[in-house]
C-alpha cells in the first residue's frame, strides 16, 4: 500500500498540488468566517445587548416596578456612611485566650488470629491521638473545652505559646458536653468574658479555635438563631439551648471560643450540622451563661449541681394541645407539664399533667430549651416560683429545688484512693472509674489502663469503689471487665505474684 502511495504521488504531480490548494482554501476559509463573526458580533450584537441589559436594568430598580427578581448594585444601595465590619481587635484580644488540646489515649486494633483464638481482650494497644480547642477562663490555668474532645484521653496536652502542658482534668458534664482542665501555669490571658442573654440574633460573632490542626483560625458569621435544640447530647438529662451561627466551625473547633465584635466571650463552640463531617453553613455553640455556671461548680464542688422540679416539659405547640385537649386557637405561649413524679415537688405544690408553665420567677419562656436554660442555673436548695397556666387561669406554685437524690444539699464529688491500687476511683453510672494511676502500681502491673471504667470483676457487677478495693486486697488472680476511655470493650485476666 505505501508503495503504491508512492507512486501515484509521483507519477501524478498534479495530485499534490490538488491536495495544497483544498487545504490552502480550507484555512482561508476558516480565517474569513471566525474574522467576519468576530467583526459582526463586535460592531452589531453586543451593542445591541448592552443596550437591553441597561434597559433591563434600569425596568428592576425603576418605582415601576418595586418587586424585582434580582437585585442590582445603585448608587442608594449601600448608605455612604456604612463602614466594613472589623473584626481586627476583636480577634487580636481572644486568640491569646484560645489553646490547642491534644487527647491521647491507648486503642486496640485486632488481628484474624487475635478475633478467632485470643483470649480475654486481646489485641494490640496502640496510640491515638484526636485535637480540639479550649479557652483560658483563669490566669492560673483553669481551662474550659467539650466532654467530646477529652473523654477518651488517658492523656491532655495543652500547646500554648509554643510549650506543651501536661493538663489535669478537673470535671465533666456530659449533659452540657463541657468539661475544665487545668495546666501548672500562671499569668495566663484569661479571655473576657460576656453575657450571652444580651447575644442578637444578627449579631456578628467570630470563632477562634484549631480545625483541623490549624491553629488560632479566626472565622467571621452571624448570630443565625438561639435556643436551638439539635437532638446530639446522649446524657440522661441534657441541656441543649445552642447558640446557632454561620461562623465556619470545623473538626478541631470544637471547645473554642465564639466571641463578639468587643472581644467578649459568648460561648463555647460545640458542634456543626452536616452530612459530611465538615461545615456546611450550620455550627453551634453552648452560651457562656450556662458554661459559667458548669465551670464554677466544677472547679468548686468537682460535679455540677443539677436541681430536679419532679417533672418534665415539652414545647407547647398544635400538636401537644391536642394530646390534652387544650384550645387550639392560642399563641401557643410556655411550655407544657408532660411528666410529673407522684411525689416530686412539682406535684406537691399542686400543678398537674398539662399545665402550661409561663414563667420561671420573672423570666418568660415559651420553649423547651428557654425552660431547661434558665433551669440550668439553678441549685438545690433554690426556690422558686412557676407561673403556669390551667384552663386559662393563671397560676402559681412554689417549689423548692432538689439533687438528683431528692434532697436539697448540694452534691460533692466522692473520689475514693487505694494506696494498694495506686490509683483513684469514683462510682459512675455504668462501674467504677480508675483514674490517676500511678507508675510502678499494682493497677499498672495488671495492666488496667487509666480512665478505665470497670463493669464487672470475675463476671460479677460492681457500682461501689468499695467493691473493687476489696476485691483487690483479697484476690490474687481473676478477670477484670470493662470499658477503656475510647468505649472498647475489654477483659484483663490478671495474677498478682
Amino acid at each position: 500500500m505505501a508503495k503504491l502511495l508512492y507512486f501515484a504521488l509521483h507519477q501524478y504531480p498534479f495530485i499534490i498540488t490538488f491536495m495544497k490548494h483544498t487545504i490552502r482554501i480550507i484555512l482561508v476559509a476558516f480565517i474569513a468566517g471566525f474574522g467576519g463573526s468576530f467583526t459582526f458580533y463586535h460592531f452589531y450584537i453586543k451593542p445591541d445587548l448592552a443596550q437591553a441589559t441597561a434597559q433591563e436594568e434600569f425596568s428592576q430598580v425603576s418605582d415601576d416596578n418595586p418587586h424585582p427578581s434580582r437585585q442590582y448594585a445603585t448608587n442608594n444601595a449601600v448608605p455612604s456612611d456604612a463602614t466594613p465590619v472589623d473584626f481586627s481587635e476583636a480577634a487580636l484580644k481572644a486568640t491569646p485566650s484560645v489553646v490547642y488540646i491534644n487527647s491521647i489515649s491507648r486503642g486496640i486494633s485486632y488481628s484474624y488470629w487475635d478475633w478467632f483464638f485470643g483470649e480475654g481482650g486481646g489485641g494490640n494497644s496502640r496510640t491515638q491521638v484526636s485535637s480540639g480547642s479550649g479557652v483560658i477562663f483563669t490566669a492560673d490555668g483553669y481551662i474550659m473545652t467539650n466532654n467530646h474532645v477529652i473523654e477518651t484521653a488517658e492523656r491532655i496536652e495543652v500547646n500554648y505559646n509554643k510549650r506543651v502542658y501536661p493538663a489535669e482534668l478537673v470535671g465533666v458534664d456530659p449533659s452540657t458536653d463541657l468539661a475544665v482542665i487545668k495546666i501548672k501555669e500562671n499569668n495566663l490571658p484569661a479571655i473576657t468574658l460576656g453575657n450571652s442573654k444580651n447575644v442578637q440574633v444578627g449579631e456578628w460573632v467570630i470563632a477562634v479555635g484549631n480545625p483541623y490542626s490549624l491553629a488560632s483560625t479566626v472565622t467571621a458569621g452571624i448570630v443565625s438563631a438561639k435556643g436551638r435544640r439539635i437532638g446530639i447530647l446522649e446524657d440522661k438529662f441534657p441541656i441543649e439551648s445552642f447558640i446557632q451561627t454561620d461562623a465556619a466551625i470545623n473538626p478541631g473547633n470544637s471547645g473554642g471560643a465564639l466571641v463578639n465584635k468587643s472581644g467578649e466571650l459568648v460561648g463555647i463552640n460545640s458542634a456543626i450540622l452536616s452530612r459530611t463531617g465538615s461545615y456546611t453553613g450550620y455550627a453551634f455553640a453552648i452560651p457562656i451563661d450556662i458554661a459559667k455556671k458548669v465551670f464554677n461548680d466544677l472547679v468548686k464542688y468537682g460535679v455540677v449541681q443539677k436541681a430536679f422540679y419532679g417533672g418534665s416539659v415539652v414545647d407547647y405547640d398544635f400538636e401537644h394541645a391536642k394530646k390534652y385537649d387544650l384550645p387550639t386557637d392560642v399563641s401557643f405561649n410556655g411550655v407544657l407539664l408532660e411528666q410529673i413524679d407522684r411525689d416530686g415537688q412539682a406535684a406537691s405544690a399542686g400543678m398537674k399533667l398539662g399545665d402550661i408553665i409561663i414563667k420561671v420567677n420573672d423570666v418568660v419562656v415559651n420553649s423547651q430549651s428557654a425552660f431547661e436554660e434558665e433551669m440550668s442555673y439553678k441549685n438545690p436548695g433554690d426556690k422558686i416560683t412557676f407561673t403556669y397556666l390551667r384552663e386559662g387561669k393563671e397560676k402559681i406554685a412554689d417549689i423548692t429545688l432538689v439533687n438528683s437524690s431528692g434532697t436539697p444539699e448540694l452534691i460533692k464529688r466522692k473520689i475514693f484512693t487505694d494506696s494498694n491500687l495506686g490509683a483513684q476511683l469514683e462510682a459512675t453510672r455504668y462501674g467504677v472509674k480508675i483514674f490517676k494511676i500511678k507508675d510502678n502500681s499494682l493497677a499498672k502491673q495488671i495492666g488496667i489502663p487509666e480512665n478505665f471504667t470497670v463493669i464487672a470483676l470475675n463476671r460479677e457487677r460492681v457500682a461501689k469503689p468499695e467493691e473493687v478495693i476489696q476485691f483487690f486486697q483479697k484476690s490474687k488472680s481473676g478477670y477484670v471487665y470493662g470499658v477503656t476511655s475510647a468505649k472498647q470493650q475489654m477483659e484483663i485476666p490478671f495474677m498478682i505474684r
